[in-house]
């Protein structure tokens, strides 16, 4: 299993979008956690909360590091 946070280079990638979109992304998902009172990491996202704020909460398929796989 990977990690529990997902850095802007996975963000991109599971989106398809550039990486300075996934930072956008990754600011606005912190943004709503810090107002609920969830500590966060600049830079970073929960892989929990992002799946279910843009997958409905169905897992994905976590890549493995080093590839171009975008699924």
């Amino acid at each position: 299993m990977g990690t529990r946070l997902m850095d802007a280079t996975e963000v991109a990638e599971q989106l398809g979008t550039s990486k300075a979109y996934a930072y956008k992304v990754i600011r606005k998902l912190n943004a709503e956690l810090a107002k609920k009172g969830c500590l966060i990491v600049q830079g970073k996202v929960s892989r929990m909360y992002f799946e279910e704020r843009y997958f409905a909460g169905e897992p994905m398929p976590i890549p493995e590091r080093g590839g171009n796989d975008v699924r």
